[in-house]
């Protein structure tokens, strides 16, 4: 799917997800670009990359991954947590944020590069260059005009 077409299917969610919670939309369409390749990849439709951890009670999908460790990228199988639609995804996603305590120094930053930074520094991806590549995404596609409320 292009770009453009990934961005216009998720933006009113990812708005309607920022007037609710306070996580940017451009922040909440960067990472589900980058986790699931612009749609391609969201195996389970899951768009965040969330794995599927001891408190997950929905059913899961396994499928291979990255994960970067001491300075590698290692090819490794893990579980990851399955939703019935995009939508369900993302929705997941903010209650993910908002209740995992380590989360919560990105709810006091207020712009989708502050918040690809701080949530790199909680752990969200062993990438090392994970917020440099969200604020990739961010800058490239204009992102930020999906943080300001257009009706």
């Amino acid at each position: 799917m292009p770009p453009s077409a990934f961005i216009g299917m998720l933006a009113q969610a990812a708005q309607d997800c920022q007037r609710k919670t306070g996580i940017p939309a451009s922040v909440i369409l960067a990472q589900a670009a980058l986790e699931s390749s612009w749609g391609a990849r969201a195996i389970g439709n899951n768009l965040f990359g969330i794995k599927a951890d001891k408190s997950w009670t929905g059913t899961t999908v396994t499928f291979g991954t990255h994960e970067h460790l001491n300075d590698k990228s290692v090819a490794m199988p893990d579980k990851f947590r399955r939703y019935s639609s995009w939508l369900e995804s993302m929705v997941d996603h903010a209650q993910f944020l908002l209740k995992n305590p380590r989360y919560a120094a990105c709810f006091k930053e207020t712009t989708g590069p502050g918040w690809a930074r701080a949530l790199q520094a909680a752990g969200y991806a062993t990438d090392p260059d994970y917020a440099k590549k969200l604020i990739d995404i961010m800058r490239f596609r204009n992102l930020a005009f999906y943080d300001e409320v257009h009706s």
